[in-house]
């Protein structure tokens, strides 16, 4: 009898399963584009968000969408709202009479549940000019803070981590003095173990203060890899460690501003050169192909490192940082770490002038960086960003002259997919020779 109904529960319990199985998709589901399918027109030309949206598959009706818009990073212009008939919406969100983007919020209520999203849209996107200006000593100024970087000796330590290596690829911490009074960088080489040469891979960081993690997935694709830390902090520190030193330091990107030679980024640029010094060191340097690579602060890096150091052959940044910085002095979106934005932003600066900042950051600025680079380029991003403008993004891609091949997937944000990035690295594969 037991057993009976033991057996009763189990088929009851498998019947109600089976008839109230979690579902597959969303109940409410939507899609948001524009009228014009990449996303872009050109300034003086009105742009309209479409949305679609569906409830349990059939199309939602008389529901409203509230929506507002403005320049990208400026404040919203307008507030307004329209119905979802027939299962779409046609948002107008005007145009701009300057090349740049516009941004879309958007948001409508089915049973209770708010749906939020954000679209931005580009006017004449290929005529983003940079507004920062780039001083006429701007290359004298960095082959002197080269030149007396290199008078220093790397001093170079490498301890090998067997605990990381893959069957095929070993790492090791390495540490390279890279300024002056024993001022040092490190970072995780990860090698082929296979006897022969490669070609050798940098790749800086995202910003802040934080933990780095050794990988030897560019090394199992062929490369010598080298992943810093720019602040000269060991890397294997707990957690709770770097949350204290995040929470000491982690403005550093305002020390210095008043001057160009006391900036803080002085010496993470330099210290860029000298790990790519230290890479075309290694004996098993193919001694052709050098490839850098980043996102955010790591593209704007790449960039800054690819101009700086003439056996750089080819580059991968996406979404770069510090790009077009006092974007908002002119009334237009700039680049992180987003200066001038608002009196918050201002205040940060400790009382350096507006004027005395951007001068000490023309010389650090990204675009005139990128005015400088020979050599091919893979460049990527998305329009959402709201860490690093799209406007100075373009700016960037728009100062470089060399052969670039520029890869834009609009709905991501400060983010890649994972296509995009397998695309960046066979690209830079293929750069290889």
């Amino acid at each position: 009898m037991k057993k009976l109904t033991i057996l009763i529960c189990t088929l009851f319990t498998l019947t109600v399963s089976a008839q109230i199985s979690k579902p597959r998709r969303e109940y409410v589901e939507y899609l948001v584009g524009t009228d014009h399918i990449d996303r872009n027109y050109q300034t003086g030309q009105p742009a309209y968000v479409k949305l679609q949206a569906f409830a349990g598959g059939v199309p939602l009706e008389n529901v409203y969408v509230h929506y507002t818009h403005g320049d990208e990073m400026m404040p919203l212009s307008a507030n307004d709202s329209i119905l979802i008939q027939s299962g779409e919406a046609l948002i107008p969100i005007g145009t701009r009479q300057e090349p740049g983007f516009r941004t879309c919020h958007l948001r409508f209520t089915v049973d209770g549940k708010e749906y939020k999203d954000m679209v931005k849209v580009g006017y004449s996107t290929e005529s983003i000019r940079p507004v920062i200006p780039m001083p006429q000593d701007f290359e004298k100024f960095w082959s002197k803070v080269l030149k007396k970087v290199r008078s220093i000796p790397m001093d170079v330590e490498v301890t090998p981590l067997p605990q990381y290596d893959s069957p095929t690829v070993k790492v090791s911490l390495v540490k390279i003095v890279c300024g002056e009074n024993g001022r040092s960088i490190y970072g995780y080489l990860a090698q082929p173990k296979k006897e022969g040469k490669y070609p050798v891979l940098f790749s800086p960081p995202g910003a802040g203060v934080k933990k780095i993690g050794p990988s030897t997935s560019y090394a199992e694709k062929g490369f010598i890899s080298l992943h810093i830390e720019i602040h000269g902090i060991l890397p294997y520190l707990s957690a709770e460690e770097y949350k204290d030193l995040n929470q000491k330091y982690g403005d550093y990107m305002y020390e210095g501003l008043d001057n160009p030679q006391d900036y803080y980024y002085k010496n993470v640029y330099a210290g860029c050169v000298r790990a790519i010094d230290y890479l075309c060191s290694l004996p098993q340097f193919d001694g052709k192909n050098v490839c850098v690579t980043g996102g955010s602060q790591g593209g704007a890096l790449s960039i800054v490192t690819t101009a700086l150091h003439p056996q750089v052959t080819c580059v991968s940044a996406f979404y770069p940082a510090m790009s077009d910085m006092n974007g908002f002095v002119h009334e237009r979106a700039g680049g992180w770490p987003k200066f001038f934005r608002d009196e918050k932003a201002i205040a940060n600066m400790n009382g350096v002038s507006i004027d005395q900042a951007v001068q000490t950051l023309s010389y650090y600025d990204v675009v005139n960086f990128a005015k400088l680079i020979k050599v091919p380029g893979f460049y990527s991003f998305g329009y959402n960003d709201e860490t690093c403008s799209a406007t100075s993004i373009m700016s960037v891609i728009n100062s470089v002259s060399a052969p670039k091949k520029v890869v834009i997937t609009p709905t991501s944000g400060h983010w890649r997919f994972p296509t995009t990035n397998e695309e960046s690295i066979q690209w830079m594969k293929e750069q290889c020779r």
